[in-house]
């Protein structure tokens, strides 16, 4: 299926997309998947993370606000999406910056199968094992060939990668993908990286059988969106909010039009 086409069946079958995910971030994560046609959750309380997972369409986890219990509701929903074979997205947000990060993730990647590992150059690359920093959760300088290294996880992890930029590369699973969408605006914004993982969510779970599409779609779609936002904002503030109003109004002749993909 092609992007307008995937954009078409999210607003169709509206999947069920549960997030744990940064609490900084996580009303604007939920919005931004409503305005796509799906349905959002939020439910972090190791009680209920499994149940709330087994019956999601896909699960998105995000560590930008970590704490050790967190990451232990984390696991136990993972597994139970993967029992079920739900998509299962992982933003690795601040990896790089404190050695208990670096830990979770790993211990986070070896407990569980994790789908689609997504962040910024400096993340992905501390995620493979490159010796780089990451400035919080701006991304710091990766002076290696960042195709390579998304290519080299997502083989060694049998998973699809994700690395946002000013260009985004999607690679796994025997494709590889560019994506040239987006606007400055979003890096203007706080939670811009964190909704892109959510809209990768939202379109995994109507796709699971083809992630690295699913991924292409997602930012193609929100970072779309995100340029026709901008035409009309002013600034960061008024251009949050035109974002999620131009997500729920974005039309598949648009995304076919506005594409940048190779």
């Amino acid at each position: 299926m092609d992007n307008a086409s995937l954009l078409s069946a999210v607003r169709e079958k509206q999947p069920l997309v549960h997030h744990l995910t940064n609490w900084v971030t996580i009303y604007d994560c939920a919005q931004l998947v409503k305005s796509f046609g799906a349905s959002p959750v939020m439910a972090h309380a190791a009680e209920e993370a499994a149940d709330m997972a087994s019956i999601a369409s896909a699960l998105v986890l995000n560590i930008g606000t970590l704490t050790t219990d967190f990451m232990e509701s984390m696991k136990l929903a993972a597994r139970a999406a993967n029992a079920k074979g739900a998509p299962v997205v992982l933003d690795a947000c601040g990896a790089g910056a404190t050695p208990f990060r670096d830990r979770m993730v790993a211990a986070l990647l070896d407990a569980a199968r994790i789908d689609i590992i997504k962040g910024n150059a400096s993340e992905i690359a501390r995620v493979a094992g490159e010796q780089v920093k990451t400035k919080g959760v701006d991304a710091g300088s990766v002076e290696a060939d960042l195709a390579g290294i998304a290519g080299a996880l997502a083989a060694a992890r049998d998973c699809v990668v994700v690395i946002t930029g000013k260009e985004d590369i999607v690679a796994g699973r025997g494709a590889r993908y560019v994506v040239k969408n987006g606007h400055e605006l979003m890096s203007r914004v706080v939670g811009t990286g964190c909704m892109a993982a959510s809209a990768i969510g939202t379109f995994a779970g109507v796709c699971p059988d083809d992630l690295p599409r699913a991924a292409v779609a997602g930012l193609v779609c929100f970072e779309v969106a995100a340029e026709l936002a901008a035409r009309d904002a002013t600034g960061p503030g008024t251009f949050r909010e035109l974002l999620f109003d131009r997500a729920a109004s974005l039309a598949g002749r648009d995304v076919a039009a506005m594409q940048k993909v190779s």
